[in-house]
């Protein structure tokens, strides 16, 4: 009960800035798989698409804006949120509109491209950065908070834009959520009218990392240990998307309603936040390096859950274990990034991050679409998934160990 009360008393003395980061992470959905992946069969069907023509086009435009994180990531690091972040949101709704708009198949990796881009990426990207900055001692509690908006998006958005799908045409639907995102504008503007916390305007206030310095991106690029977690940051994003991507084409080879599937996708938000806040708590606790190894385990169980599933009820227990693992995703990989190679630098270090992610993103749908075409089944693709997370968490190990006593050495 002192730990709720503590909580909650963070959150009141810190809502401008947490409301800052809740507001990006739920507008980010609209450039996220699990929503664009709710219009899957409908734009198949428009433009004529096959899995693996649709999985192609999503791997290039998602690829692309991978390559656009590295240049357009350290704007963080130049810019308020103030200004960059309201650009960013104007800009997706923008793309928003382009997919709506769209006559063509061929402009089809373009306005992909910018969904990811500004939506996955460069909102994700402001606000993940925003938390990790703004909040040293309370960076966990600071990311767990801010992922709620992402939650509260992935639960009720495919739900009920798959409901609203029955009444209006799905170019309709895209046509609102640009113009919600525009409305959201002055709230972002008002929510960020003092944006300052000693820690984002202090430079002995940041903190620092490895060896009691702030890193570069060049020199982070070059230390054993960011590779290390490469798989585990990268593989997530691959073949979570892979998922939620072809959840339409999971759902027909299942024999299910595609209704029935999004149903259950609320108990994996749910597990979600829960995993996000004892993360959160944990990181705060015991730092983030000790955790990070075992937050892909549960992904294991689920991919193999949903290979197995005979009915509805075992891939919503996968869902779940996604979400257990989500929490982790939410708040591990950006704690780590900060209390290891310090703040200072961070916009340009995260955004290589965000890269990897992204690309990862790019190749699990066009990877598994492809494969699917060749008569290679998608359950079956999933067991080899669920081998590559415990691959992920191995290999990551001991690079962790050694950089926590570099960090130990140098406090």
């Amino acid at each position: 009960m002192q730990g709720l009360t503590s909580y909650f008393k963070f959150v009141r003395q810190n809502a401008p800035f947490l409301g800052v980061g809740f507001l990006l992470m739920f507008l980010s959905s609209f450039g996220q798989t699990f929503f664009i992946a709710i219009f899957g069969g409908d734009i198949r069907a428009e433009f004529g698409l096959s899995n693996g023509d649709w999985g192609l086009i999503y791997m290039i435009g998602t690829a692309a804006s991978a390559a656009a994180m590295l240049a357009a990531g350290g704007l963080v690091d130049q810019f308020r949120v103030r200004i960059i972040g309201i650009g960013v949101i104007l800009l997706l709704a923008m793309a928003c509109l382009a997919m709506a708009f769209n006559p063509y198949a061929a402009a089809l990796p373009i306005v992909i491209f910018a969904l990811r881009f500004l939506g996955q990426g460069m909102t994700h990207h402001v606000a993940i950065v925003a938390m990790s900055r703004w909040f040293i001692a309370t960076r966990g509690r600071a990311l767990a908070t801010a992922s709620l908006g992402f939650m509260l998006a992935e639960a009720t958005m495919p739900l009920f834009f798959v409901w609203l799908k029955t009444w209006f045409a799905w170019q309709t639907l895209w046509i609102g959520t640009a113009i919600f995102a525009i409305l959201m504008t002055p709230i972002l503007y008002r929510l960020l009218r003092l944006e300052r916390t000693p820690q984002s305007v202090s430079a002995e206030n940041e903190a620092r990392g490895m060896n009691n310095r702030h890193w570069t991106r060049a020199e982070a690029l070059r230390h054993p240990l960011f590779w290390a977690l490469v798989p585990a940051i990268s593989l997530f994003p691959a073949f979570g998307t892979a998922f939620w991507f072809h959840q339409v084409h999971f759902a027909e080879i299942k024999g299910w309603d595609h209704l029935s599937l999004v149903a259950v996708f609320p108990l994996g938000t749910f597990s979600f936040m829960t995993f996000t806040f004892v993360y959160g708590w944990g990181i705060d606790r015991f730092g983030p390096g000790r955790l990070f190894p075992f937050y892909l385990l549960p992904l294991c169980v689920a991919f193999t859950l949903h290979w197995y599933a005979p009915t509805v009820a075992w891939s919503a227990a996968g869902v779940v274990f996604m979400g257990m693992a989500g929490g982790g995703a939410a708040t591990l990989p950006a704690a780590i990034w900060a209390s290891y190679y310090g703040t200072q630098n961070l916009g340009s270090i995260k955004s290589a991050v965000t890269a990897c992610m992204v690309l990862g993103s790019a190749i699990g749908p066009g990877l598994s679409g492809w494969l699917i075409d060749a008569g290679i089944g998608f359950e079956q693709q999933l067991l080899g998934y669920a081998l590559s997370f415990a691959f992920a968490s191995l290999v990551c190990v001991i690079p962790l160990c050694n950089a926590t006593r570099q960090l130990s050495a140098a406090t």
